[in-house]
């Protein structure tokens, strides 16, 4: 089975995911442009019973624009943000696109809440599903 590690910056704080994503996602919304610092953020979401964590990670619990809490989950160390559920999703994790030990190991098959993506932001790949 295939595996894909993740850690943050100092690697205190490491995920280990098998199998394949049921997601691979960038969001353009503002909550997650708040979240990465960028433009936008991508992230690949893993059936829950398929992660493994290790080390220890602070949590920021968030209530969006939706009324549902995410629960983000970052090193105390170096402040990284490695991988959230929503409350109401708890079935899957997702893990920040950026942290995988092969950051080119993924390419996104959804763009969401792209009525807020910046002109210059282009999202595109084979099949690439794009959401408003």
């Amino acid at each position: 089975m295939t595996s894909h590690a993740a850690s943050c910056r100092c690697g205190q704080l490491r995920v280990m995911a098998t199998g394949e994503p049921v997601r691979i996602s960038v969001c353009h919304c503002l909550d997650c442009k708040k979240r990465s610092g960028s433009s936008f953020a991508a992230q690949v979401r893993f059936p829950a019973e398929q992660v493994i964590t290790e080390g220890s990670s602070s949590e920021f619990a968030h209530q969006g624009d939706s009324g549902k809490t995410t629960r983000f989950h970052f090193c105390p160390s170096c402040g990284a943000g490695l991988f959230y559920r929503h409350d109401d999703a708890r079935e899957t994790i997702a893990i920040a696109m950026g942290a995988f030990d092969d950051p080119y190991a993924f390419s996104p098959t959804v763009s969401v809440w792209e009525e807020r993506k910046h002109e210059w932001v282009e999202i595109s790949g084979k099949g690439v599903e794009h959401s408003f």
